[in-house]
């Protein structure tokens, strides 16, 4: 029988602090932290409008050796590695898959995404492609892919390996449980060890960033606003303090 692991899933209250701020500002602030590019270059969001911030189930791909791997969509479902990352979904989780960029084996379809809808998976991500456009599109899963296929997963030239492994995926690696941060800018990986510092320093540049929006609208200088200029800091801080809710 099968036995794949399961992954150590960050405390809630660090997802839910994540939910409010943007795949740009995380990914701003790793990179002043030292993470210069935690964007995944590939998978893009297939239904716009739509983020998410969750934990990150982890699928591997390989190219296909017929000493290793045996075609067969049906033969034996329970040898379907891809099978085997979703049986880990939990509520809120990220199913992150290296299939190498290949852009002729749809990873999942109708079906397999159905089950991984129900069990409350917050979204897919994919270097790579998915199958059953029209009906995954029903279900209003949050996607990030290269791209679409009619083609099954195994079909062409890339068969999974493992799941729940430290992969590749646009570029990026991703460890099992790494905090997934996902919108119309892109998917961002953030570790959970800087998952804190992230949250401190991005709420830090929310404040300020909408006080300048605001002066910019009312055409205020960009020197003096963007980013924020020490001069105008006492201007800020009094703005601050009469709008708490920032």
């Amino acid at each position: 029988m099968t036995h794949t692991s399961d992954i150590t899933r960050p405390p809630k209250d660090l997802i839910d602090a994540l939910k409010e701020i943007g795949a740009a500002t995380v990914a701003g602030t790793l990179g002043h932290m030292g993470f210069r590019n935690p964007h995944m270059v590939g998978p893009v969001a297939q239904n716009h409008g739509r983020s998410i911030v969750g934990p990150a189930l982890t699928l591997q791909f390989l190219p296909q050796r017929p000493d290793l791997f045996n075609e067969g969509e049906y033969a034996d479902p329970e040898t379907q590695l891809h099978r085997h990352v979703l049986y880990h979904a939990q509520e809120g989780d990220v199913v992150v898959v290296d299939a190498r960029g290949d852009m002729s084996s749809g990873v999942f379809g109708d079906m397999m995404s159905t089950y991984f809808k129900g069990r409350g998976g917050a979204g897919i991500v994919i270097d790579g492609c998915m199958r059953d456009r029209p009906n995954v599109e029903k279900l209003d899963l949050a996607l990030w892919l290269r791209g679409w296929t009619p083609n099954y997963h195994v079909q062409t030239s890339i068969y999974p390996n493992a799941v729940n492994v430290p992969i590749a995926c646009g570029g990026v690696t991703v460890i099992p449980g790494d905090i997934i941060v996902a919108d119309d800018d892109g998917v961002v990986v953030l570790p959970v060890a800087m998952a804190a510092k992230v949250i401190e320093e991005s709420q830090k540049h929310h404040d300020w960033e909408e006080f300048s929006r605001m002066k910019l609208m009312e055409g205020g200088s960009l020197q003096r606003y963007y980013p924020l200029h020490p001069s105008a800091t006492e201007e800020y801080e009094a703005w601050r303090a009469t709008n708490p809710k920032f």
